[in-house]
């Protein structure tokens, strides 16, 4: 039996500013495929802000002078980041996983997933509209489902960068300054672990992320250091 890879798993214990952050983690992906450097999973909060991707329209920043509002470069459209959420910055080699980016990007939806099943919460994707998602509707009535979690990437020499951002318990409100992900359709909002009445923190959140990676992704956990 093959030993099992090994990726680095670092936390940052303050909100880190998200330019510092893209530029730390730009620096991490060239190293990973220039210099041989560490696969890293960085778990991290940001300052509240907006970002871009690639595929945002201006017509979905309904607050523009809000919050501050980066060009993300990953793909997607506008999504909120601010305490209270986990982002998780994926920097990991593709090409050693068959440079298959759709697989890639189900094995981060399942990730989520089975962090999720920690606290008993039924999660999953939906055709059409990216990021995981539970069902809150209710016996009788009109289908409603909110996103718990978005997923957005960049690869840059099969070395992808950006990642997940899991609501455990940020100001929901902060979320109608965008139109989330594009999705303008009141039957779909967004939740937080808090707000589906479970009150758990980050670092359980953590726990859940970090056993949950190790299962989908096959491989073993090392600590490693925060990118700022």
């Amino acid at each position: 039996m093959t030993e099992r890879a090994k990726v680095e798993w670092a936390i940052s214990q303050s909100p880190v500013p998200y330019e510092a952050a893209k530029a730390a983690m730009e620096t991490r992906a060239r190293a990973i495929r220039e210099d041989g450097a560490p696969q890293l999973i960085w778990l991290l909060e940001h300052p509240p802000l907006y970002t871009a991707g690639t595929s945002a329209k201006a017509f979905d920043l309904r607050a523009p002078d809000r919050f501050p509002v980066f060009d993300a470069g990953r793909g997607g459209e506008y999504t909120y980041h601010g305490p209270g959420q986990r982002v998780a910055y994926v920097l990991l080699d593709v090409a050693e996983r068959g440079r298959d980016v759709r697989a890639f990007v189900a094995d981060l939806e399942r990730w989520i997933i089975e962090a999720l099943r920690a606290f008993n919460i039924d999660a999953g994707v939906r055709d059409g509209r990216v990021g995981v998602w539970v069902d809150r509707t209710q016996p009788g009535g009109q289908l409603k489902e909110d996103k718990i979690a978005a997923i957005g990437i960049r690869l840059k020499r099969w070395v992808s960068f950006h990642g997940i951002s899991l609501n455990v318990e940020p100001d929901l409100e902060h979320f109608t300054g965008i139109t989330p992900c594009g999705i303008d359709d009141p039957r779909y909002g967004v939740t937080s672990l808090v707000d589906l009445g479970l009150p758990v923190g980050l670092p359980d959140v953590d726990d859940a992320l970090l056993r949950a990676f190790e299962r989908v992704f096959d491989v073993s956990m090392t600590p490693g250091q925060p990118l700022v």
